[in-house]
């Protein structure tokens, strides 16, 4: 009799250890061995039973018998994670398993969103971007890039980060908050810069703001990067001489501060109408910078070239004629800009 009771109970234990590990298994096979990822968000707070019956819901979890969202959160709370889930967006298959599921989870690794700067850009065009990309609100980068208090705190001396906002492509979470984006961005342009470069500005009789306004001045007087060594000896050379700098993209960069908006013609006028950024109507360079910059045109100025240049004009294919006098400035300005005529 006693065997007989024996008997029955270690089959009644091997049938529970059995149906133990046909449940854990659903947690290390996947849902599908096929399929593409999908987005799932995970609230800020959301309890985990609610979490695991959303991705049941939603096909991420397999359908085995005696298994499902219950059995789940049973093991993630036997494993100490279920008060680790990071709150997010990700990017979830059915082809994972309820434990590679949960880990990504514990771990956050949220879905990012790449975002490209290219050089040239001022503040507002940034912001567009970033906000196209999904990452933040245009409105709250802005007021993040254009904060006095953060820009003192990241050790700029400005009163916004114009040109400081390094060009890059990103990876970002969704909704980002926008000082954490701006952070990111003026963090990069500090580590752009090699040993050699903080020795040549060390050296330099400009400081660095200054360095990085007349950086982004040659940015965009060019996208020509053989160019802009000799763009950015036009200017110094100028600047030495005491003479305006006379330059396109500060006027409409004026005018941006101004008005708002430019409408892409540039007129006689508005070379006359006074802003603190137009270097027809002033002297030096203007209080800051007029758009983000690249290491070229920074180091353009930290390393121009040895020439005398003063002046230059567009061929109209993307490079341009330089002189070094005004006589010569003419004649190439008649040459390419009025085709000959006088």
């Amino acid at each position: 009799m006693i065997w007989k009771l024996v008997g029955g109970a270690a089959a009644f234990l091997a049938a529970g250890i059995g149906l133990a590990l046909w449940i854990t298994q659903g947690l290390v096979v996947p849902a599908r061995v096929a399929g593409e990822s999908r987005p799932f968000s995970v609230a800020d707070g959301e309890p985990l039973i609610r979490v695991v019956q959303r991705l049941d819901g939603a096909g991420l979890l397999p359908e085995r018998v005696f298994f499902g969202p219950r059995v789940v959160v049973l093991f993630a709370q036997f494993q100490g994670v279920d008060r680790e889930i990071k709150a997010g967006e990700y990017d979830l298959a059915p082809t994972m398993t309820p434990v590679e599921i949960l880990e990504k989870l514990r771990t956050g690794e949220v879905k990012t969103y790449p975002v490209t700067i290219p050089e040239g850009l001022h503040l507002k065009e940034v912001a567009e971007r970033v906000a196209a990309a999904g990452i933040v609100e245009q409105e709250e980068f802005l007021e993040a890039a254009r904060s006095p208090e953060l820009a003192r705190e990241l050790g700029i001396e400005a009163d916004d980060l114009e040109g400081y906002l390094f060009p890059e492509t990103y990876r970002f979470r969704k909704d980002t908050p926008g000082e954490q984006v701006v952070r990111r961005m003026v963090e990069e342009f500090k580590a752009s810069f090699t040993p050699d470069d903080r020795a040549r500005i060390e050296a330099a009789a400009m400081s660095l703001h200054q360095i990085v306004t007349l950086a982004s001045i040659v940015e965009k007087e060019t996208g020509d990067p053989d160019e802009r060594p000799m763009i950015a000896a036009v200017f110094l050379n100028r600047l030495q001489k005491r003479m305006r700098l006379q330059t396109d993209p500060t006027v409409i960069y004026g005018i941006l501060r101004t008005r708002g908006s430019f409408d892409g013609n540039l007129r006689r006028v508005d070379l006359r109408t006074d802003t603190p950024y137009n270097t027809y109507t002033r002297g030096g360079l203007p209080p800051g910078p007029i758009a983000s910059v690249g290491m070229d045109s920074i180091r353009a100025v930290l390393e121009p070239a040895d020439v005398d240049y003063l002046y230059f004009v567009s061929r109209n294919d993307g490079t341009h004629y330089f002189s070094s006098t005004l006589r010569q400035h003419n004649n190439a300005v008649n040459r390419y800009q009025k085709g000959g005529r006088r």
